[in-house]
């Protein structure tokens, strides 16, 4: 088996795929059997790679985890920001945000919390305005 860094070249999306063989892959190419999953253009090739040569004390870090690292990185600068500048109301976030709505009850800031996907679906059928934001926990070890 092989893995090849495959580029669509139409929407330039880079994604991983396993070859029995490089003859296979080169088959499977002439054939235009090979697609883009994102957009289903076949102008698929490989990519430039490089052999993975790691010494015992390097982590091996893929693409996907790295993305994956960064999505994460972003989602706790959010949550710094919100705690930093909203007022926290815990499970009583629709109570609350429809008390602000209808009420024209006046805070020095905004708020947040929980509440459920129906609560969430509820407050913007009424035209209150709320996001979903996802919450990462802080691991410090």
């Amino acid at each position: 088996m092989i893995k090849y860094k495959l580029e669509c070249k139409k929407c330039s999306l880079l994604f991983d795929s396993w070859f029995a063989s490089s003859r296979e892959y080169e088959k499977l190419r002439k054939k235009n059997y090979l697609n883009c999953h994102k957009c289903g253009s076949i102008e698929v090739e490989k990519t430039l790679m490089a052999p993975k040569l790691l010494k015992t004390w390097q982590k091996d870090i893929s693409i996907e985890d790295r993305k994956y690292q960064k999505i994460n990185e972003k989602i706790k600068e959010y949550k710094k920001f919100i705690k930093k500048n909203f007022e926290y109301v815990g499970e009583n976030f629709a109570y609350e945000a429809r008390s602000i709505h209808y009420k024209d009850k006046k805070r020095d800031k905004g708020i947040y919390g929980v509440a459920s996907r129906e609560e969430i679906k509820d407050l913007r059928d009424e035209g209150i305005d709320t996001e979903i934001i996802p919450w990462v926990e802080d691991k410090n070890n």
